[in-house]
C-alpha cells in the first residue's frame, strides 16, 4: 500500500525526548554520517518544530526546522530507509511546507547533498530553486568534505498576513 493509500492512518505528533530512542536506528540507518542524538537533544531545548510521523505505532519518519522572522530552515527530514521511495517523503515535505505558510514565513530553505540525487528530485519537484552553493559542507565518506546545494520554495504572503504558496 503506497504512502498515499496510508496517509489518512498516519499520524503525526510532537518529537519529544522520549522518541529519540526509537529515531537514533532509524538516523544511523540512514546516514552515513547521522545526527548525533545531542543535535536532536539541542533542537529540543531550542523549541524547533520537530514532528514524528507513525503508522500503526512504527517510526515512519521525522523532521525537524528551525523558524526564523518570516522564513523556516529545513534542518532535517528522514523517512526509515524500508519505506523510501513510498511517497513519504513527499507527505512529510507537504506537511513542513502547510505548517511554514500557516507561520507566514516567504520562503523554506534547506541543504542538500550534492550525491542525495533523490533528495534532489524531491525537493525539485515540490517548487524548490537551487539558491546556492555551501562548499565542503557534509563530511563524507573518503574523510573529506562534499558540497551542499542549497535550496528554497518561496511562500507568498497575503495582505491578510496569511502565507500562500507560490510553487
Amino acid at each position: 500500500m503506497s504512502a498515499a493509500q496510508q496517509a489518512g492512518q498516519a499520524r503525526w505528533a510532537a518529537m519529544r525526548p522520549a522518541d529519540l530512542a526509537t529515531i537514533m536506528p532509524v538516523e544511523r540507518a540512514a546516514y552515513q554520517h547521522p545526527w548525533r542524538e545531542q543535535n536532536f537533544s539541542d533542537c529540543l531545548q531550542a523549541a524547533y518544530h520537530a514532528e514524528v510521523l507513525r503508522l500503526d505505532g512504527a517510526l515512519l519518519g521525522y523532521f525537524v526546522a528551525m523558524r526564523g522572522v518570516d522564513e523556516v530552515h529545513l534542518l532535517n527530514l528522514t523517512v526509515a530507509p524500508a519505506l523510501q521511495r513510498q511517497g513519504w517523503g513527499q507527505f512529510m515535505l507537504e506537511a513542513l511546507v502547510a505548517w511554514s505558510v500557516q507561520q507566514g514565513a516567504h520562503w523554506l530553505w534547506l541543504e542538500v547533498r550534492l550525491s542525495n540525487r533523490a533528495a534532489i528530485a524531491l525537493y525539485q519537484r515540490r517548487g524548490f530553486v537551487n539558491v546556492g552553493r555551501r562548499k565542503k559542507y557534509y563530511p563524507d565518506a573518503k574523510g573529506t568534505r562534499e558540497d551542499a546545494l542549497v535550496m528554497g520554495l518561496p511562500l507568498k504572503v497575503a495582505e491578510s498576513g496569511s502565507a500562500k504558496i507560490v510553487a
